[in-house]
């Protein structure tokens, strides 16, 4: 959420972010629900001082009379300023967040490759899909995943499953090896985390509900965030950085139709994803975000996989964040590179709602700025994994990384 201040400080700046995301939102209908707001509250305040005022007296007749319209006057405008309140809220949660400098405009046909890395595999062969391969090596069961689950059900099993394990839990003792806190938090979250995060309100249709106020979160960074709510910390304990490992379901219903079979777009998986909050500096929210980012190139260099970093677009990126870079992975059965990765720094945009706030060395009370990015998420990087390493047999070599914590450095088909 921005603040209305800075939005009247900076009109042409938010306006231009609004157009930019091609946002449907009408930035002068909230600025007159402000102007309306502060008006009826100056009002308001000043009844109820003149209210307080005649109370203290002994009041006479014309007091008596006087103390009766001040209220019937205060009954006409509070219900008037909860209405106008009720809006304004709701509508300053649309507004979605600035943009950085480095966002190209446009939609995703704008968005910026910025590097690569790796070499693509060069196969003397036809490559299988992982859909063939997880068949013929008996480590995906699609049919029976369809029965037990439904659309876009999987099971993994043998290697496939302790390769999902091993890929986690390599990339969380990458990251607690950095120095961030490991945690697994709770996926059951209520709707408040959701709306505070930036999930709610544009990310409702893709969220699983599953009580009056309860929802299943799409990514650990709805709980770590959530995490710190209502806390004011001393500069001295910033930053705060995490590590979150849990399963994550979204319902895809924004996405129908696209990538039907197999792994890449499933309604549950694994992800481990790292947050940080730091103080509300520009500069050193991306220190952080580069940080994170060589976080995940890291783990995908020492994967052996190929991969580029692109920049998004201000019509391809979420609302909530100021500046997204995606890491795509190449995937041989789609002749091209998919996302694997989301890097984003979200400036104060969330701990504003979710009133996460610091001190600084000058006593002043600011709200931290927040960053979030995916370390790994599986099962979709092992379509990556098994369709590099695949060999003309269907074989799939393990990345010697991995092979500590599988005890196999090869699939072989059963």
């Amino acid at each position: 959420m921005l603040d209305i201040n800075y939005i009247r400080e900076n009109l042409e700046k938010v306006k231009k972010s609004i157009e930019a995301r091609k946002a449907d939102l009408d930035l002068d209908r909230i600025l007159d629900l402000d102007d309306k707001r502060r008006d009826l509250i100056g009002r308001i305040d000043q009844k109820r001082a003149e209210r307080n005022t005649s109370s203290k007296a002994k009041p006479d007749q014309f007091q008596l009379e006087y103390l009766q319209h001040l209220k019937s006057e205060l009954e006409g405008l509070e219900p008037r300023l909860k209405e106008i309140e009720d809006e304004f809220e709701k509508s300053m949660l649309m507004v979605p967040n600035i943009l950085l400098d480095e966002v190209p405009i446009g939609d995703a046909t704008k968005n910026k490759i910025i590097r690569k890395s790796g070499e693509v595999p060069n196969f003397s062969f036809k490559p299988k899909d992982h859909i063939e391969l997880g068949k013929l090596l008996d480590i995906i069961d699609f049919e029976r995943g369809v029965k037990v689950s439904g659309f876009r059900g999987y099971f993994l099993k043998n290697e496939g499953a302790m390769l999902q394990l091993a890929i986690l839990n390599y990339a969380l003792d990458h990251l607690v090896n950095k120095g961030y806190q490991l945690v697994i938090p709770p996926v059951i979250n209520r709707g408040f985390a959701l709306l505070g995060s930036g999930q709610f309100p544009w990310g409702e249709e893709d969220t699983y509900k599953v009580g009056e106020d309860e929802y299943l979160v799409g990514t650990g960074e709805v709980p770590l965030m959530a995490l710190h709510a209502n806390e004011t910390f001393s500069v001295d304990e910033l930053p705060k950085k995490y590590v979150a490992f849990s399963p994550c379901f979204r319902t895809e219903i924004g996405s129908y139709g696209k990538d039907t079979k197999g792994l890449y777009r499933v309604h549950e998986f694994y992800k481990v994803e790292q947050v940080v909050l730091c103080e509300n500096d520009e500069q050193q929210s991306l220190g952080f975000f580069e940080e994170l980012q060589g976080n995940s190139e890291e783990i995908l260099q020492e994967l052996g996989l190929p991969y580029q970093v692109v920049v998004l677009s201000s019509e391809d990126m979420g609302k909530k964040a100021a500046l997204t870079y995606d890491i795509e992975t190449w995937m041989p059965s789609r002749e091209g590179y998919g996302e694997t990765h989301s890097n984003s720094i979200v400036l104060d945009f969330q701990t504003r709602r979710l009133k996460i706030k610091y001190r600084d060395k000058d006593g002043q009370i600011k709200f931290c700025h927040a960053l979030n990015n995916t370390a790994i998420a599986s099962p979709r990087i092992l379509i990556a994994l098994l369709e590099n390493f695949q060999a003309e047999d269907g074989s799939v070599k393990i990345p010697e990384i991995l092979q500590k914590y599988t005890n196999f450095s090869e699939i072989r088909p059963k």
